[in-house]
């Protein structure tokens, strides 16, 4: 039997056996002989393809990417990659339900890169406003729970609160400062308060910020996503370090600390698969925290004695004080909390790969925040806020399923209650801790340079935007500070890079892509109008 190539005629003869068939409007239609050798010459092309080309190098087209993000106006990618293998058909990677087991231990990797952060708030707090001992385990104990139950929320979604995605919430950050300079300024008890009336704030602006979400597209969230990653990373980098400054400064051993830590992450990702390279994040955690005991620089002693169970106590600085002028600059950091939300809740989609509705997912994930702020300044806490650092180690790990991150929320409730746990993971060195953060967060300043490519940069417009925007936002990042001079209060707004960049980046967007726009229609028309 002679194959399609063989029988076909010359060009532009019909084929022996009968005239071309014609489709009902007259133009002439492919014949079965056509289509089968189209067939054999794609699957030939598509086998060379898959041959000779490793699927990690291949291109990334607008309908594949490897993270699974959406393409901008797309629908998501859920194939998954190898760590989502064995979902079951029409099961989103972030609703599959795992093993216990390893949903147990994704967990403790989250709890366990992101640990410090609720720790050196607290401790910061402490040393800031002089609380003694008894007091400070009561607060870190209160952080560790209310970041378990936020992240609970978060990512379980009950009702309207939470966007059921792989979220976890800590305290610390721009609020953290806010609430120190408050409570500084106007004690303790007023902090706690504005703390509480910020809570209430956000549940009552919300409706209206989401009707401005529209000004948010890609380019401004992109460029909040680098500035809060670049933040991050200066973060993680100073754990290593310690303050430019201070005693001991760039001490070698902690640095070598630090870099030995991203060395162990970078092996482990290298030599190994499926759930050990799942795992290097936190394998690299525990070899730097073994490298550093065999270097004597651990001070177990503050994991030895106490109690066993340690509940956090309400109001533990009595009952809070309401005072709006007080509360004013937390207020207004919550207007920019909700923009870095919404970037946060974007960005994290974009990384699982699910298509998500901004309208009313962002305000679910601003909800779950203002309702776990609300609780948290009864307890004594700063404002708790969904912490973009995880969504780096989603990306790092390919774990999407958003119950590891509510199994790492029941992980930090219960180091909330268990005492000997707590104090366990506060001796890990900081410098360990701050090798671990600094990968991690560097992957989402990664997360917001891909958002920026699909964000129009190649139109002059947009990057003008961009670049006033991360240098403006940059600014207070990288010449800490330069505010020195100006009032408190305004130098508190000034020196949050992720306020100032997100804040010029909409209000340039809305200028040259809203306004501009329309003052040159209404001009065109009126010319138009004045020749006639």
């Amino acid at each position: 039997m002679s194959s399609p190539r063989q029988s076909r005629p010359p060009a532009g003869q019909p084929p022996a056996g009968g005239p071309a068939a014609k489709h009902p409007s007259g133009e002439p239609t492919a014949l079965p002989s056509e289509i089968s050798a189209l067939s054999d010459t794609c699957e030939t092309v598509n086998s060379q393809l898959t041959q000779t080309v490793d699927p990690d190098e291949r291109p990334h087209s607008e309908g594949h990417r490897p993270d699974g993000a959406r393409p901008e106006g797309g629908r998501p990618d859920t194939t998954g990659s190898s760590a989502d293998e064995g979902a079951p058909p029409g099961v989103h990677p972030v609703d599959e339900s795992r093993p216990l087991g390893r949903i147990l231990l994704f967990g403790i990797q989250h709890v366990l890169v992101m640990a410090a952060t609720p720790i050196s708030a607290i401790f910061l707090v402490s040393a800031t406003l002089g609380l003694r001992a008894g007091l400070t385990v009561d607060l870190l104990s209160a952080a560790f729970v209310l970041s378990g139950v936020g992240s609970l929320i978060q990512s379980l979604g009950p009702w309207k609160f939470g966007p059921r995605l792989p979220f976890v919430m800590l305290p610390g950050g721009a609020p953290l400062i806010l609430f120190l300079a408050i409570a500084e300024q106007h004690g303790v008890r007023i902090a706690t308060g504005a703390v509480v009336l910020t809570a209430v704030f956000t549940f009552v602006v919300l409706p209206v910020f989401s009707r401005l979400l529209a000004y948010f597209p890609a380019l401004v969230i992109g460029t909040m996503i680098v500035i809060v990653g670049v933040n991050l990373v200066k973060v993680g980098a100073v754990l290593v370090t310690g303050q430019p400054g201070s005693p001991g400064f760039a001490n070698p051993t902690n640095l070598g600390l630090g870099m030995a830590t991203i060395g162990f992450t970078i092996v482990f990702y290298l030599l190994f698969t499926g759930i050990l390279r799942q795992l290097a994040v936190m394998l690299g955690l525990f070899a730097g925290t073994a490298l550093a005991a065999a270097l004597g620089a651990i001070d177990g002693a503050g994991a030895i004695g106490g109690g066993l169970v340690n509940l956090p106590h309400l109001m533990p600085f009595g009952s809070p004080e309401f005072n709006l002028v007080a509360a004013l600059p937390l207020m207004l950091y919550s207007l920019a909390s909700m923009a870095e939300a919404t970037g946060q809740t974007v960005i994290n989609a974009e990384a699982v790969g699910k298509a998500i509705d901004k309208r009313t997912d962002v305000p679910k994930t601003v909800r779950a925040d203002a309702l776990t702020s609300l609780f948290g300044g009864f307890f004594g806490l700063p404002l708790m806020v969904t912490s973009g650092e995880n969504i780096g180690i989603v990306r790092v790990t390919g774990v999407r399923s958003r119950f590891v991150t509510a199994a790492a929320g029941v992980v930090l409730i219960v180091i909330g209650i268990l005492a000997p746990v707590t104090r366990a993971i506060s001796v890990i060195p900081t410098a360990v801790v701050g090798g671990t953060a600094m990968v991690v967060f560097a992957v989402i300043t990664v997360l917001g340079i891909q958002m920026l490519g699909r964000s129009d940069l190649d139109k002059h417009t947009s990057t003008f935007i961009c670049a006033v925007a991360l240098a403006l936002g940059l600014l207070p990042i990288l010449v800490p500070g330069v505010y020195g001079a100006f009032p408190p209060n305004v130098r508190i707004l000034l020196e949050s890079g992720v306020a100032v960049g997100t804040f010029a980046a909409a209000v340039l967007n809305i200028l040259f892509h809203h306004v501009r726009p329309g003052v040159a229609a209404r001009l065109t028309t009126a010319r138009t109008e004045g020749d006639r």
